[in-house]
């Protein structure tokens, strides 16, 4: 995707996400739009700085990356739903765009599914948009649906089974 595609997907994504975790549409939910969507928006953006150095879809677009915006926020307590920016942006890539990305950098293979279009397609904002619904349907399958599947699975078993 091109960068208009990750600044619409992450500015979607974190008022989306915002939305799920505080849907009163209060005071509450505009501190979350911001709390959410300014450190998502960085996230999908960062990945590119690559085009800067490097090499482009590879050198900062790849699982051990993302593995270090996951664990910032654990060790030092800030840049809390950033990883969620760099996620997302890595899903685009792969589910929208023809050429994908190389995950396990610095192994060459690069990872896409067929769903991708050329960045320059008139159909990069459908696809980018496409992917967008579905990355807020999955937030809020996990944060408001899957909680409650859970627990209900666990109060079916047998006493002293998930003890």
């Amino acid at each position: 995707m091109n960068k208009e595609g990750h600044v619409v997907n992450g500015l979607l994504l974190g008022i989306g996400l915002a939305f799920v975790l505080e849907p009163s549409g209060d005071a509450g939910t505009v501190y979350a739009v911001v709390a959410v969507t300014v450190p998502v928006v960085l996230g999908a953006l960062f990945p590119d700085v690559d085009t800067a150095f490097g090499a482009h879809r590879k050198t900062l677009h790849n699982l051990p990356v993302l593995g270090l915006f996951v664990a910032f926020p654990v060790v030092f307590d800030n840049l809390h739903f950033v990883w969620v920016g760099v996620f997302t942006h890595y899903v685009l890539d792969i589910v929208g765009s023809k050429r994908g990305i190389a995950l396990f950098y610095p192994l060459p293979r690069e990872y896409g599914l067929p769903t991708g279009v050329a960045t320059s397609s008139r159909y990069a904002n459908v696809v980018t948009l496409a992917v967008t619904a579905a990355e807020l349907a999955a937030a809020y399958a996990l944060v408001r649906v899957a909680p409650g599947v859970v627990a209900s699975a666990f109060r079916a078993l047998p006493a002293g089974v998930a003890a």
